[in-house]
């Protein structure tokens, strides 16, 4: 009687556990379709339940309205993902309200890293300490490509 006890008590713990973490995993992820790009680094996603969100791309800082390259910066974005469905990688909420995440295709691609690999943005390390996103900044700068064309390109957050 005690071992069936002992079996069972450990049984519910590991369902426990295992339950847990399923939901809090599930929690972390979210799918839709991009239906409006705001910018380059922020768009907007129509979910289940027709609910719309606000997403800022996780890691990167691109050109604001008025600077240059704002406008190649968002029409890339666009390019990328309007009207397709994206899978969210979720790490939080930014200041504004704006939920943070990675943006996956469906064909794996992630937005931030395809972003920087243009030149279209700078890794936001204040914010994000990813080190293939440094590097992929440190590559587009080599390269020359986008925004680096410039030789001082004028940073979002010294605006």
């Amino acid at each position: 009687m005690k071992m069936r006890s002992i079996i069972f008590f450990f049984a519910m713990l590991l369902f426990s556990c295992t339950n847990g973490s399923q939901e809090e995993s599930n929690s972390n992820s979210a799918s839709g379709k991009v239906i409006a790009i705001i910018d380059g680094d922020t768009y907007d996603i129509l979910m289940e339940g027709n609910k719309t969100v606000r997403i800022r791309m996780e890691g990167i800082d691109a050109p604001e309205k008025g600077m240059p390259f704002y406008k190649v910066a968002k029409n890339y974005l666009s390019t990328l993902c309007f009207g397709k469905q994206v899978t969210l990688k979720i790490s939080g909420k930014d200041n504004h309200d704006r939920t943070l995440a990675f943006s996956y295709l469906e064909d794996g691609k992630e937005l931030s890293h395809e972003m920087l690999k243009a030149g279209l943005a700078w890794h936001f390390k204040k914010y994000n300490s990813d080190p293939d996103l440094e590097q992929l900044e440190v590559e587009a700068r080599i390269s020359k490509i986008g925004l680096w064309q410039d030789e001082n390109p004028m940073t979002p957050w010294e605006n």
